[in-house]
């Protein structure tokens, strides 16, 4: 009996020992599960901590260097024509025979207008009339001009008398003389009734129409020359002191797709009173599609210079001082700069920032599309991507 009863005994035992190492397996598998939650949880905490590494394409990136910079002064104004004319009546009267309109072509000297002239037409011929009397009375007095000298060589009248006619025939010629002068101006009169251009180009406003009765000095019709044009542009004192007469220019004129090469003509020797400016004219040469009264601008270029430059859109302007954010050592970096000296290179505009000692020649500077990126961030370079090959086309 002894015998079955410690194989059971012996039994419990094992079982007991068996339930013991599986809950102490259980326990320790918890708290491996729960020590590596926890490591996982730390390790989050301190990746979320530390600032992620940003990636900067290549064309995100520029480089300080030392560049040839052509120095330029903005310039921008409506063009105009450098002949222009306006067409006016110059006697009073009934506006006939106008054909023109907007945008037709004119030679100079041709008729493109007339003012009724039947006064003026009678006024010659009253002129005329006039003349024509007057010379007759010059005639007259100068016979009794004739008449008394010879009678007082034969002393029938005195000397008083041959003065008398001598008089009379100086106020006919005088008279007539008058008269004379009176018939050109009617005829310059009856001239002026038609209305020739001046210059040969194209009309830009037809003022009156036919019928219409206008006084003297009555703008009739507008004429615009269009093969050569000129800007007019104002400029402060500082920048029209580096302008010279020839220098060259640069224009970029609203509806053509090409810039425009202008060349400095005058400069005006006062300072408008009002604004403190100086005119400058920049004489341009006349392309298609070119109107007068198109918006230009440009640049008027002064100078070379070789000296270290950014391009300015890459500096910014959120903190009190202007600043560009160059890479030291992998990390961002707001280097402040002052907006100085400025010139062109490539059609971009470059500031030049020599003296700056935190952004020597082949520090690397962020563009404008690169945005703003907080100071010491980390960045790196991304690769550039790699170019296609190109395959040869089989037949």
């Amino acid at each position: 009996m002894n015998a079955p009863a410690s194989r059971s005994g012996w039994i419990k035992w094992l079982l007991l020992a068996l339930l013991v190492i599986a809950i102490a397996l259980g326990v320790t598998r918890a708290l491996g599960k729960r020590k590596a939650q926890n490591e996982a949880a730390t390790a989050a905490a301190v990746a979320a901590q530390k600032a992620p590494v940003y990636e900067l394409p290549p064309q995100d990136v520029a480089t300080v260097e030392a560049l040839e910079l052509a120095q330029s002064v903005g310039v921008s104004g409506s063009l105009r024509a450098l002949q222009t004319a306006a067409i006016k009546a110059r006697v009073a009267g009934e506006v006939q025979g106008i054909t023109k309109r907007e945008g037709d072509a004119v030679q100079a000297g041709e008729v493109v207008a007339r003012i009724d002239s039947t006064e003026a037409q009678a006024r010659v011929r009253q002129a005329e009339q006039q003349a024509k009397s007057a010379l007759a009375q010059v005639a007259i007095a100068r016979r009794a001009q004739d008449n008394n000298q010879s009678l007082v060589q034969q002393g029938f009248i005195s000397a008083t008398a041959l003065e008398t006619s001598t008089n009379n025939l100086a106020a006919a010629e005088a008279n007539h003389q008058a008269a004379v002068a009176a018939l050109d101006i009617a005829r310059k009169a009856l001239g002026d009734t038609t209305l020739r251009a001046p210059l040969s180009g194209q009309v830009s406003a037809r003022l009156v129409q036919n019928g219409e009765r206008v006084g003297v000095d009555a703008r009739i019709l507008e004429v615009v020359d269009l093969s050569g044009f000129e800007l007019e542009a104002a400029l402060a004192p500082a920048d029209a002191a580096s302008v010279a007469v020839g220098q060259k220019a640069r224009l970029k004129i609203e509806g053509l797709d090409k810039p425009v090469d202008a060349t400095v003509a005058r400069i005006n020797p006062s300072v408008q009173a009002g604004s403190r400016s100086v005119l400058v004219y920049l004489r341009l040469p006349a392309a298609a599609g070119m109107r007068q009264g198109l918006f230009a601008q440009g640049e008027i270029v002064t100078g070379q210079i070789q000296a270290l430059a950014v391009p300015l859109s890459a500096v910014r302007n959120d903190k009190p001082q202007p600043y560009i954010q160059v890479i030291q050592s992998g990390k961002i970096a707001h280097v402040p700069v002052p907006l100085g000296r400025q010139g062109q290179h490539g059609g971009e505009a470059m500031l030049v920032v020599d003296g700056v000692t935190a952004a020597p020649a082949g520090t690397q500077l962020l563009r404008v599309q690169a945005g703003l990126i907080r100071e010491g961030t980390e960045v790196k370079l991304a690769a550039p991507a790699a170019t296609p090959p190109v395959t040869a086309a089989t037949n």
